[in-house]
C-alpha cells in the first residue's frame, strides 16, 4: 500500500477507499501469481500501476473462469465414466475403447497408409492368418503361396503336354479304326467242294487284299528279334556267371582306411627309392646297353681322362717354367 500512497497523508475518504481497494486487488494478484509460479521461482518484476492492475485482474478472472470450466468438465466426465462402468461390463468398455482408438487411428491415416492397411487386411483374410498377424508371417506365407503357384503352373504345363499327346494318339487311333472299319477283313471259309466254290474264294481273296494288311517284312523282323533276344539272354547269363565270382571276391576283400594309409606309405617309399636310383643311373647316361661294350666305353673314357690329366699337368708345368725367372739371369740382374 505504501507504493500507492504519496508521502503526504491522505485525508480524503474516497481516495482512502480507492487505495484500500487497490491494495486488496494487488494482494489478490500477488496470491494468484504465487500460485501460478513455483516456489523456487518468484514472478518477474514489473511496473505496478493502474493499467497493469487492470490487465492482471482481467487475466486472473479469465484464468479462474477457465479453471472452473475445466474442473466442471472433468467432474462431468468422471461422473459419466462412473455411470458407464456401472451400466456395462469391463470387457465391453475395453472393446468400445479399443474400437474408438482404432477408428481414430484409421481416420488419421494418410491415403498411402490407408491403402497399405487395407492391403494387409485383405492379405491376412485371404491367407486365413491369426487375428494379429505380423509382416514376417505374412511374407513367409506369401512366399509359400508363390512357390505353390509355380509348382501348379509347371504341373499345368505338363498336363497340357500330356493332353496334346493323348489327343494326337487318339486321332491316330481314330483314323486307324476308321480305315479298319471301312475295309473289314472277312473270315476265311472253306467248303468241302473247292471246285464248286472257286468263284467265291476268288471274291474273298480279292476283298482280303483290299483290307488292312500288316507290313510284309513284319514276320521276318519278329523272328529276327526273337532270335536276338534268345542270344542276348544266353549272353547275359554267361556274363552274370563270370561277374558273380568277381563280385563275391570284391565283397570279401574289404579295404579299410588303415590299409589304404599303409599302401600309400609304401608307394611313397618306392617313389623315394626310384628317385635315388634315377640319380645313380644319371651318371651312366649315354652308355650302351651291352655290359662288355659299356666296360669298353668306360675304359676308353678313363684313358681319355688320363690323357687330359697329363696334358693339363704339362700345360701347368710349362706355365710355371715360363713365369719362373732363370738363375743366371736373376744373378745378373742382381749385380746390376
Amino acid at each position: 500500500m505504501a507504493h500507492l500512497l504519496n508521502n503526504t497523508a491522505i485525508f480524503s475518504p474516497s481516495v482512502a477507499r480507492a487505495a484500500a481497494s487497490a491494495a486488496k486487488d494487488w494482494s489478490y494478484i500477488d496470491t494468484w501469481l504465487a500460485r501460478k509460479f513455483p516456489s523456487n521461482r518468484p514472478p518477474p518484476p514489473f511496473e505496478r500501476n493502474a493499467d497493469t492492475l487492470k490487465a492482471l485482474l482481467a487475466l486472473a478472472a479469465a484464468n479462474e473462469a477457465a479453471d472452473e470450466e475445466r474442473a466442471l468438465l472433468l467432474h462431468l466426465e468422471s461422473e459419466t465414466l462412473t455411470q458407464l462402468q456401472k451400466q456395462q461390463p469391463k470387457d465391453d468398455l475395453l472393446t468400445t475403447t479399443r474400437e474408438s482408438i482404432l477408428t481414430s487411428l484409421e481416420d488419421s491415416l494418410t491415403r498411402e497408409g490407408s491403402t497399405a492397411l487395407t492391403s494387409l487386411a485383405q492379405l491376412s483374410l485371404q491367407l486365413n492368418s491369426p487375428p494379429f498377424p505380423s509382416p514376417v508371417s505374412l511374407a513367409s506365407e506369401l512366399l509359400s503361396l508363390q512357390s505353390q503357384l509355380a509348382e501348379l503352373e509347371q504341373t499345368l504345363a505338363r498336363i497340357d503336354v500330356l493332353t496334346s499327346y493323348i489327343s494326337s494318339e487318339s486321332e491316330a487311333l481314330s483314323k486307324l479304326s476308321s480305315e479298319i472299319d471301312a475295309h473289314p477283313r472277312p473270315s476265311s471259309s472253306h467248303s468241302d467242294d473247292e471246285n464248286n466254290h472257286r468263284d467265291e474264294n476268288n471274291v474273298t481273296n480279292k476283298k482280303r487284299s483290299e483290307g488292312y494288311h500288316p507290313h510284309p517284312s513284319l514276320a521276318k523282323s519278329n523272328l529276327a528279334a526273337q532270335r536276338r533276344i534268345k542270344t542276348l539272354s544266353a549272353r547275359v547269363q554267361e556274363l552274370s556267371a563270370h561277374a558273380s565270382p568277381n563280385l563275391s571276391t570284391d565283397k570279401d576283400q574289404a579295404v579299410s582306411i588303415q590299409d589304404i594309409h599303409t599302401q600309400e606309405q609304401a608307394y611313397l617309399e618306392l617313389l623315394q627309392q626310384k628317385k635315388e636310383l634315377d640319380a645313380q643311373l644319371a651318371g651312366f647316361a649315354g652308355l650302351p646297353h651291352d655290359i662288355d661294350a659299356a666296360r669298353e666305353e668306360l675304359e676308353n673314357l678313363r684313358i681319355e681322362l688320363r690323357r687330359t690329366t697329363e696334358r693339363r699337368d704339362s700345360v701347368f708345368e710349362g706355365l710355371v717354367e715360363r713365369e719362373t725367372p732363370k738363375k743366371g739371369r736373376s744373378g745378373t740382374i742382381g749385380r746390376r
